[in-house]
């Protein structure tokens, strides 16, 4: 009896595979289609939480490749609407990388897509970036400006979050470190 395929089920794995396979080559680990930030390596959550050219094209590659739009280094001969995109997907997932170190580091308790997998982060990105506006990422209630930040509204909560990058890639940085 022949053997039935999930086209669907399919797909997404081709899609993961194809997605993935820079990373596989940049950071010799292995990603699939169900592939979660927080199944990352420390190592490889660090060069892709710091900001600079080699770390974007690290995630044009991924972009690219899941949305079918060709290899990262294409990315500037792409059209402008298309460049923006994924610039967009980019800084989106720049950022939830960022907050899953701060998650590691133990200065957050949780964020909004750490059920999701990073190719549904891609592919869904509208929704899940929609969604992730209207919930900060927690601050751990032992931060002592914990108190201040329940008091806020959730784009201050947001920003708050955010002017601890720096901090946070120094002392993940240092955590890694031999």
């Amino acid at each position: 009896m022949p053997k039935v395929i999930d086209l669907q089920e399919y797909r997404t794995q081709s899609t993961g595979d194809r997605g993935f396979e820079p990373w596989c080559k940049r950071f010799g680990e292995s990603y699939g289609a169900e592939t979660r930030l927080s199944d990352l390596s420390d190592r490889t959550l660090y060069f892709l939480a710091r900001p600079g050219e080699e770390t974007a094209m690290a995630f044009y590659e991924l972009i690219m490749g899941v949305l079918g739009l060709g290899a990262g280094p294409k990315f500037y001969y792409l059209p402008d609407e298309e460049q923006m995109m994924v610039m967009d997907i980019h800084l989106f997932l720049a950022d939830q990388v960022r907050f899953e170190m701060m998650h590691r580091l133990g200065w957050l308790t949780g964020f909004s897509v750490e059920a999701y997998s990073i190719l549904d982060m891609v592919h869904d990105f509208q929704r899940i970036r929609a969604e992730c506006k209207d919930k900060a990422p927690a601050l751990s209630d032992a931060d002592p400006d914990f108190e201040a930040y329940e008091k806020l509204v959730t784009g201050d909560k947001h920003a708050l979050v955010r002017r601890r990058l720096r901090q946070a890639l120094e002392a993940f940085g240092s955590k890694l470190a031999p």
